[in-house]
């Protein structure tokens, strides 16, 4: 519950949002998702690949309280299994959207969408002219797939422009409509398109332009509401339309009774109730029957509802679900060391003012989205700034996501500093050592040849062969002009680092006795646990 209320003060101070968080007729909603739960249990009882009796069905369930045996999303991630395998891993030639809404459902129930049958689903995403194909649609759920599972941008030789987060981002405010929401075509908002926007940028309000877009595409659909008292798309209101106004309002942390989404007394929640059938499902539009696919849909908001009433993970922030086997705990590389972790990305779309045009750019955003390394203040990195011996013990223990082990070695690193514990962590697994038997010097500023054989230490942590016989040394290190004045212990790991990449070998000084930087720190990191199969 903390989370969900510190989101929402969040919230409250950007957008002056209500301080009255999702009051709402429980009761009512609870019988209904009780009752529907089981109907689509009972109605979906094989679930496959498909935008209707697949995906929405399976992902409602098991995000809901609903008691459904384990055995019907095992049977679930077998259909997807033989699906993948008899497709030869191409769900779809064009729509990506496939690869998005099957990503969603396996990651709910803890699957892994990286190894399907021997193919990784996700790589489809980095893509991105393939992925932007059919318009908007393509980047908003390419987004909600890859942040539900705090996924990486996986690789993909094939994508003549590899997709990044930011790209996605970008183009979504690009296609945002004069009136302040966004249309699958045309200048007109639609409310589900619009809606299904905010759900994606949800996870990227760090962000000035995000908020702005926000804020205008919350006051487009305040004024569809109080304009025709419902949400319309294509022209037609509908049930689906309610539905992403609604999970979007949860993903976003806005009560439902903000005034900003209230007519004569009549919620989000409200609308969505015009189409229900007491006891038989929910209608598309007000004159029809009922259908599963309105069904399905109408299920899956109201379970978005109750998560977020009740302090829950929203119903695309699936980090609390139990992983499959080969998370993020297991990922490397066999012979590392069983402590070493990789590490989530926490904060999307992380940068820093002061790096936009810098060459190691790419490291430094990759380590701060995963809370490894920290700008110098929220806006600034300082990427040319030296580095302490004690932050570089910081961003280590941090990288490797090692646990805390306490040391008292050193007598200028007490329990009152804040190094105190990385400090005592990456001692206790070997990778620093002192300047003499009992001091750190922990102030003191770092060079390239001491970095290089604590990136050394490191990556031996992690598994990777760190040896190189004399010859081997002496070859990498001879194509420098200064490579003689490095220290004779440091010469090993400025030779590994060298020839693997950790450090730029496009140089012609490797400056062995000067300070590393904060940016050049940050490169090393970045190359080395990408060595690691740990980013």
């Amino acid at each position: 519950m903390k989370k969900f209320i510190g989101i929402f003060l969040i919230l409250t101070m950007l957008f002056g949002l209500s301080s009255t968080v999702f009051a709402f007729n429980t009761d009512k909603v609870n019988v209904t998702l009780e009752s529907f739960g089981n109907y689509l249990y009972k109605s979906v009882k094989e679930p496959s690949v498909s935008s209707i009796g697949g995906e929405w069905t399976v992902l409602g369930l098991v995000r809901s309280n609903v008691d459904i045996p384990d055995e019907y999303f095992e049977n679930y991630y077998q259909a997807v299994e033989k699906y993948v395998k008899d497709s030869g891993g191409v769900l779809h030639n064009k729509k990506h959207t496939e690869y998005s809404r099957v990503i969603l459902a396996l990651t709910a129930i803890g699957k892994n969408p990286a190894d399907v049958a021997g193919y990784n689903l996700l790589t489809p995403l980095a893509d991105y002219e393939k992925t932007i194909w059919q318009g908007i649609n393509g980047a908003i759920w390419a987004l909600i797939a890859l942040d539900s599972g705090n996924y990486d941008m996986p690789g993909n030789p094939d994508a003549k422009i590899k997709a990044t987060r930011e790209m996605y981002v970008n183009h979504i405010l690009e296609k945002q409509t004069s009136d302040g929401g966004w249309a699958l075509s045309g200048d007109t908002a639609d409310a589900d398109v619009t809606a299904m926007a905010l759900c994606t940028l949800s996870k990227y309000q760090n962000n000035d332009k995000v908020r702005s877009a926000t804020e205008k595409a919350l006051d487009c659909l305040s004024r569809m509401q109080k304009e025709n008292g419902g949400f319309s798309s294509y022209e037609e209101e509908n049930c689906e339309s309610s539905v992403q106004v609604l999970v979007a309002l949860c993903e976003l942390g806005i009560s439902i009774d903000d005034a900003r989404f209230v007519k004569n007394g009549q919620s989000v929640l409200d609308n969505l109730f015009l189409f229900w059938d007491k006891g038989k499902g929910f209608k598309h539009i007000h004159e029809g029957a009922t259908n599963l696919m309105a069904t399905e849909q109408c299920f899956y908001a109201l379970v978005a509802l109750k998560r977020a009433s009740e302090g829950k993970n929203s119903l695309y922030d699936m980090s609390d679900v139990e992983k499959y086997s080969s998370s993020s705990d297991t990922a490397g590389l066999a012979e590392k060391n069983a402590d070493v972790k990789k590490m989530s990305i926490i904060n999307f779309g992380r940068t820093f003012d002061d790096i936009s045009d810098h060459k190691y750019k790419t490291a430094i955003k990759a380590l701060a989205s995963r809370g490894i390394i920290n700008g110098k203040t929220d806006e600034r990195f300082e990427p040319d700034s030296t580095m302490t011996r004690a932050e570089f013990a910081a961003i280590i223990a941090r990288g490797l996501g090692l646990p805390v082990k306490s040391s008292n070695i050193f007598k200028d690193v007490t329990t009152n500093d804040w190094f105190y514990n990385y400090v005592g962590t990456v001692y206790s697994y070997g990778i620093i050592k002192g300047i003499s038997e009992n001091e750190f010097n922990p102030k003191g500023t770092i060079t390239r040849e001491e970095a290089a054989v604590m990136v050394t230490r490191a990556a031996k942590l992690c598994g990777i062969d760190t040896e190189m016989d004399t010859n081997a040394v002496r070859d990498s290190l001879a194509q420098f002009f200064d490579y003689v004045k490095a220290s004779y212990w440091s010469q090993n790991a400025l030779a590994f680092c060298c020839s693997e990449k950790i450090l730029d070998d496009s140089v012609m000084d490797i400056k062995p006795k000067e300070a590393i930087t904060r940016a050049e720190t940050a490169s090393m990191l970045f190359n080395m646990l990408s060595l690691a199969k740990l980013l």
